[in-house]
């Protein structure tokens, strides 16, 4: 039965190609907006396009109402994101990264530093796999640069964007915006995280300042105790809907992943039974990707 907050009570229409019957959108998507959340998408969209800022290819509703979200949906603090973001697109050459930027160490450095996107979980997100506990930085470094290492970071970004959630929505039927990210924290020391602090702090400022409400469900898996105890120290002055889609796990995480995730999406290495020829990690398996087999959320 819909909610009054459901999509049957929305000031705006379901999004377009919709097939799934049981699909509700949460609040502030297309399909579930207040009369006042509707008011600002329009608000927004037309200073854009007044102030010759907007992208048709690329500024959909759904983008732009990323960035609303992401500012409670006030229209100015959202429009100076946007703008901001869009400078640092140019600077940057995100446009044409996807083509331009050849990452050919990609093999080798997935040795010293794994991380890929694998699959989907059972909401249909495509699950991101960073495992930090196998990072060696002076390998790395002789495989590849930070700066390198950032290209990559922004380049996947863009294919999340243009390949892998359009993949996925197909899918599933139902639009999805976000990812299911695993944070693979064994073996971690605060020495080597330290060593790495300035590149993921530099990633992390790019995917919450750049790719606003991309994240759908994260999971720290085998969090060291320090972690964990900062973490619920932290937790009180975080925002609800933040804190709802973190998990801090130990080493017995497997219970809760497969709850979100189909034990054949899921790598073998982290509690699941997917082994793809090559290994997880290269295979790039998931419905963007035809070539590789794909797993479908169970």
């Amino acid at each position: 039965m819909a909610t009054p907050q459901s999509a049957a009570a929305s000031a705006s229409p379901m999004p377009e190609g919709v097939t799934d019957l049981n699909y509700k959108p949460l609040p502030g998507r297309l399909g579930n907006l207040t009369a006042v959340q509707l008011h600002a998408l329009q608000e927004f969209k037309k200073e854009l396009i007044e102030e010759g800022i907007f992208v048709e290819e690329r500024m959909d509703d759904a983008l732009l109402l990323r960035f609303l979200r992401a500012r409670k949906f006030d229209v100015a603090k959202a429009k100076e994101m946007l703008i901001a973001t869009e400078k640092w697109r140019k600077e940057m050459n995100v446009d044409t990264i996807i083509e331009d930027f050849e990452f050919t160490e990609r093999e080798q450095v997935n040795k010293y530093y794994p991380q890929y996107y694998h699959k989907m979980d059972k909401d249909g997100r495509p699950i991101y796999i960073e495992r930090l506990g196998f990072l060696d930085l002076d390998a790395l470094y002789k495989a590849t640069t930070q700066e390198r290492l950032i290209n990559r970071f922004v380049q996947e970004y863009e294919k999340f964007a243009k390949y892998r959630v359009p993949a996925c929505s197909k899918a599933v039927g139902h639009p999805v915006e976000t990812s299911c990210t695993i944070l693979d924290l064994h073996n971690v020391s605060m020495t080597s995280f330290y060593r790495v602090k300035d590149y993921i702090m530099q990633a992390s400022s790019i995917g919450q300042d750049r790719y606003p409400e991309r994240m759908g469900k994260f999971y720290i898996i085998n969090a060291p105790w320090a972690f964990s105890a900062v973490w619920r120290a932290i937790k009180p002055w975080l925002d609800e809907v933040t804190v709802s889609k973190v998990d801090i796990l130990g080493s017995n995480y497997k219970e809760t992943l497969l709850k979100q995730i189909a034990a054949e999406n899921l790598p073998v290495i982290l509690g699941g039974t997917c082994d793809c020829p090559g290994g997880c990690d290269l295979s790039d398996a998931g419905p963007w990707n035809t070539k590789a087999q794909n797993g479908v959320a169970a």
